[in-house]
């Protein structure tokens, strides 16, 4: 891997910003070059929000991204926006819970998870972000399953520590999703 960017993108609450965070703590822990750029709407839930990561081997030049290798959409309005704006031969994660259209571009790699009911029916409640996540990391192989408790323990909060292993169960979820 010498770059790949990401696209998080969905309404304030979902996890939006967290999940970007995950990744981007994990690729430090590789060693990689590493930018975490989240943007919101004027409300946090509810409202619109996203955050670009990107991992490198290099130097990152700026972490403002115009165009993206992976884009994770967890609401339609997600979906319309940025679908545009993913590479020829990249990757969209659907969260088909929530989004009924599939993705209209043939030249990407489509993924539809239904993340949000899959958190619902497993009692995994606001972690379908995480499922979410956990498909990404097997079809992009950006970090090693093996390596999912590390950034976790770093970056939950000492008052959400009981979350570090249901966060850690919604990844493998997604991650063996089929």
């Amino acid at each position: 891997m010498s770059e790949k960017r990401f696209l998080f993108a969905g309404f304030g609450g979902q996890g939006i910003l967290f999940t970007g965070k995950y990744l981007a703590y994990e690729g430090l822990l590789q060693g990689k070059e590493v930018s975490w750029l989240p943007s919101y709407g004027p409300e946090m839930r509810g409202g619109t929000a996203n955050c670009s990561v990107i991992i490198s081997d290099t130097s990152i030049g700026s972490p403002i991204i115009t165009t993206h290798d992976v884009l994770i959409a967890m609401n339609l309005p997600s979906l319309d926006k940025f679908e545009p704006e993913t590479v020829e031969g990249g990757k969209i994660f659907v969260d088909s819970s929530l989004i009924g259209r599939k993705v209209a571009r043939t030249d990407v790699d489509a993924y539809y998870i239904p993340a949000t009911q899959l958190a619902s029916d497993k009692n995994l409640p606001g972690l379908a972000n995480m499922i979410i996540l956990g498909n990404v990391i097997r079809q992009t192989g950006v970090m090693d399953v093996a390596d999912l408790a590390r950034a976790m323990r770093k970056i939950v909060s000492e008052r959400r520590q009981d979350m570090i292993d249901l966060n850690i169960k919604a990844i493998e979820l997604g991650y063996n999703y089929q």
